[in-house]
């Protein structure tokens, strides 16, 4: 049986050019569809949902090695902060 890692990459995000929830929430959907779709994995604002210039956003990806899924999240955290160029991100990544 192959084994399964999981891999969990935690993205803290200021966002300063937010004066709204409305604001906050066209940066964060944009982040995570395109997490989505070009990295094929599983993206959730976790945290901070109630206010304008934080939030936290869980990525998630699974595969049969450590490397692998390392990569895959370590190029993930450098798109998102290549698109998002006006927030701060503070990216972490943990194999569970």
């Amino acid at each position: 049986m192959v084994p399964t890692v999981i891999a969990l990459l935690t993205l803290d995000i200021h966002i300063p050019d937010a004066h709204s929830l409305k604001d906050k929430r066209m940066v964060v959907r944009r982040l995570k569809d395109r997490l989505r779709s070009n990295f094929n994995v599983s993206v959730s604002e976790v945290e901070h949902q109630e206010l304008w210039q934080r939030s936290q956003i869980s990525v998630v990806t699974v595969g049969s090695d450590d490397s692998s899924v390392r990569q895959t999240l370590e190029h993930a955290l450098r798109d998102a902060e290549r698109c998002t160029p006006e927030c701060v991100i503070q990216g972490t990544i943990e194999i569970i």
